[in-house]
């Protein structure tokens, strides 16, 4: 169970790298969201096909199906998440649109029938209290800012049907049986949308090809898998509270990497959701 937790927190960590990936990167926002799923669905493929030899199974569209609504949304969550966070400072970015917790009891409940107890309910509260600290002076800083945080929230809405469906899916026969073909579905889907607004076919940097491999390899490889990973091991809102973590990781990037200024409300909110997230671990009970 530790382990496992351990394994959730680094993954919330690795999903957190996305932000500083995004705005170092000049291309255009709907071609990094959909070649960084294509990079994931590829470096994951041999893992597919190892489990398919193993249940001695064919792909088959019956398996493809329960990856394509989540494919989907994940698209476009990416789409809408790459557009926000570069509006908006990295640490309020990340933080916004993983404000999960706030309505993922809606979604467990309607998916999964999951309903959140007093604990978990708590810690929600004590963490999201921190979110409306963060954002509360956005709007005196800078109308543009606030434009991308309601674009993150956008994306967090999608970002929350998406890990509930993952949660709905957790007895899906095998983690990259799921993922491998949620990727590639989100990646067609995503460059379906960027068709309409860029032409694919041109000259790329090494600089922005670099960035798109290190989106695909660290934040959606490694931070997306876990977390479905973790989404069949523990309670939806244990879940989506520990993933509401990586605005501390980013907010600490945008300052080392970026030269973001980090303001009081950060450290403030940042005690306050590390604060839900003990309340919630306190009362740990993972799936059997």
């Amino acid at each position: 169970m530790i382990l496992k937790l351990f394994i959730l927190i680094f993954g919330a960590f690795a999903c957190s790298v996305s932000v500083i990936f995004i705005k170092a990167s000049t291309e255009h926002s709907l071609l990094v969201a959909a070649y960084r799923l294509f990079v994931a669905a590829f470096v994951l493929t041999p893992f597919l096909l190892r489990d398919l030899k193993k249940l001695e199974k064919k792909f088959s569209l019956k398996m493809l199906r329960p990856s394509i609504v989540p494919g989907m949304t994940l698209g476009l969550h990416l789409i809408t998440w790459v557009i926000g966070a570069r509006m908006t400072l990295a640490a309020h970015s990340t933080l916004i649109v993983n404000m999960v917790p706030v309505i993922m009891p809606v979604f467990l409940f309607v998916f999964s029938r999951e309903i959140i107890n007093r604990r978990e309910i708590a810690g929600t509260a004590l963490a999201i209290s921190g979110v409306i600290i963060l954002g509360w002076t956005d709007f005196r800083f800078s109308r543009e800012m606030l434009y991308g945080d309601f674009i993150c929230f956008l994306s967090m809405i999608l970002f929350a049907v998406y890990l509930a469906l993952a949660r709905k899916n957790k007895d899906h026969q095998g983690m990259f049986l799921y993922i491998v073909p949620l990727y590639f579905v989100a990646g067609l889907f995503s460059m379906a949308i960027a068709l309409f607004f860029v032409n694919p076919v041109k000259s790329y940097t090494l600089e922005n090809i670099l960035h798109i491999l290190g989106l695909g390899i660290i934040p959606t490889v490694i931070g997306h898998s876990i977390l479905n990973y973790s989404m069949k091991h523990f309670r939806g809102q244990l879940v989506s509270i520990i993933n509401l973590s990586q605005f501390i990781f980013a907010g600490i990037m945008g300052y080392f990497l970026l030269g973001e200024v980090l303001r009081l409300n950060f450290y403030v909110s940042g005690l306050l959701v590390a604060g839900g997230a003990f309340i919630v671990i306190w009362s740990l009970k993972p799936d059997k």
